[in-house]
């Protein structure tokens, strides 16, 4: 005999897709079917099929079968309804999108919405939160740049796929005698670059924290030169800055960047490095295959965990949350205190000074 339903939740994955995400699907779904025995309502797309109504009821075949599997089988959007409340998102309509949010929640008859995504979807879970919905968040992104939490899921795997492509260049580097210049992401935290690059060995890691100084570059790749070490790789974080670049204004920069006609940051420290040593570079921007594929065993442990914490919290009814990792300890944080932050690479981490003390260069020094 079936036990009646208890509570209703609705799940949804927004902002970019990342692996681990099905694992934590999987780990919410399975746990809240099977061992508290809750209805769980598939929201597609993210926000925006909250404010389109766009969602299913999910059965357990639904959610079976996907530990290993990459992307996301709910779908995923930027839609960010907070951003512009007005008018932008369909002529037809005129309702406030963050009220058709709020509409929807209640026609769905949610007890709780459990949003997977990075710092924009905890903080949109958040402001929801404030407007009356109960919100619990997992952190999702392979930048690990989410404050609450030592780490999230999607990081490890992109640390594996990063050094994997660094351990590549370094055979056609040394074949051809070239410093190749590896681009990563990392718009405004550097730890994707920063871990990739000691496990891949990388000669030079810069991130945004450390603002680089190309003679500080030009000298380390030079003394590789005449320590008979004819070729260096070179790991950049999509938001690395020089020195120069760190004392602008953020729209100053943007007009200094583009008048260097470079499509990105990885070009630019190239050219600049080709300009400075006259050595032979190229680069590589790994892109979008930092993010997809499966994950790797230990994102989807972690992402299983977060997932099963997450039920947990719902069958407590302990809303407003973000599941986290602290130590070796699963706990939550408020999502009011993860809310419009990010956590960036500090600069006395120890990861950072491990880099230096096997000789990597960070750009500064």
């Amino acid at each position: 005999m079936l036990k009646s339903v208890t509570r209703t939740i609705g799940i949804l994955t927004s902002g970019g897709d990342c692996p681990g995400l099905n694992a934590a699907i999987r780990g919410v779904c399975r746990a809240a079917y099977d061992r508290y025995n809750m209805s769980i309502i598939g929201i597609a797309n993210g926000y925006r099929g909250l404010i389109e109504a766009d969602a299913r009821l999910l059965k357990p075949e639904d959610f079976s079968g996907i530990l290993t599997r990459g992307g996301t089988i709910l779908g995923t959007s930027r839609e960010k309804p907070f951003k512009s409340r007005k008018g932008e998102y369909d002529s037809e309509v005129a309702q406030d999108k963050v009220e058709i949010i709020k509409e929807n929640y209640k026609k769905l008859n949610l007890d709780c919405l459990v949003v997977l995504g990075g710092n924009g979807t905890n903080t949109t879970g958040y402001l929801l939160s404030k407007e009356g919905l109960n919100v619990i968040g997992l952190p999702k992104t392979i930048d690990n740049d989410i404050v609450g939490t030592d780490i999230t899921f999607g990081f490890h795997s992109a640390v594996s796929i990063a050094t994997e492509a660094i351990d590549r260049l370094h055979s056609t580097a040394h074949s051809h005698n070239r410093v190749m210049v590896i681009e990563l992401m990392g718009h405004k935290a550097g730890w994707l670059a920063l871990y990739a690059g000691v496990a891949g060995g990388g000669d030079i890691i810069l991130i945004p924290e450390i603002p680089y100084n190309m003679e500080a570059i030009t000298r380390h790749l030079l003394k590789r030169a005449r320590d008979g070490k004819s070729f260096s790789i070179v790991v950049v974080a999509e938001g690395a800055l020089s020195v120069e670049e760190a004392q602008m204004e953020k729209k100053e920069r943007k007009k200094y960047r583009e008048k260097t006609a470079q499509p990105s940051i990885g070009y630019r420290v190239a050219r600049e490095i080709e300009e400075a040593t006259g050595m032979e570079t190229r680069v590589t921007v790994l892109g979008y295959l930092q993010r997809g594929g499966i994950p790797s065993a230990w994102d989807r442990v972690l992402a299983t965990t977060f997932g099963t914490a997450a039920a947990e919290l719902l069958a407590r009814g302990d809303y407003g949350k973000m599941v986290c990792m602290r130590g070796n300890e699963v706990g939550s944080v408020s999502l009011e205190e993860v809310a419009g932050k990010y956590k960036a690479v500090p600069p006395d981490h120890y990861m950072i000074d491990t880099a230096r003390s096997v000789g990597t260069c960070m750009g500064d020094e």
